[in-house]
């Protein structure tokens, strides 16, 4: 199915370029989320006037997220787990919980946007993790876990 990308997507395109992408993919994902439309004749003529409005609006959503990603850059997570003797947490610490934290401390970030390149965290002490903001903007935090006696 050949669609016109209503915002960058990564490893598929940036904004108002037509791409072929499978069919599951567009109907399931790309369409429902508002970053994509069919590629027919009128969706075309229609994108061509609200270029520009599209365009200035990512130009803002990029600048708010790289504001945010200034602040965020060198923020430590500070959060706090039932740990053993030796250091090993009972459970883990997931993307979940860091975006949780980051959320109280006055950022907005979803669970979907932390990534965790070494998996779930299991022990006490210092980690990293990245923040993707938007698709140009990924920013490195340290998630510091402090174990608490059971």
């Amino acid at each position: 199915m050949q669609i016109i990308l209503l915002d960058k997507v990564v490893n598929l395109g940036n904004l108002g370029e037509i791409v072929r992408v499978k069919d599951g993919y567009a109907r399931n994902f790309l369409i429902p989320t508002g970053r994509a439309r069919r590629a027919t004749a009128a969706a075309k003529e229609q994108f061509e006037v609200k270029r520009a409005e599209l365009e200035k609006a990512a130009a803002v959503k990029l600048a708010e997220c790289q504001a945010v990603g200034e602040k965020l850059t060198g923020y430590v997570c500070k959060l706090t787990q039932k740990a053993g003797v030796d250091g090993r947490l009972f459970g883990s610490v997931t993307n979940a919980d860091i975006a949780d934290e980051l959320n109280k401390n006055g950022f907005k970030v979803s669970k979907s946007q932390v990534r965790m390149t070494t998996g779930h965290i299991k022990t006490v002490g210092d980690s990293a993790a990245t923040v993707s903001l938007h698709t140009d903007v990924a920013v490195e935090i340290t998630v510091s876990v402090y174990g608490e006696s059971a």
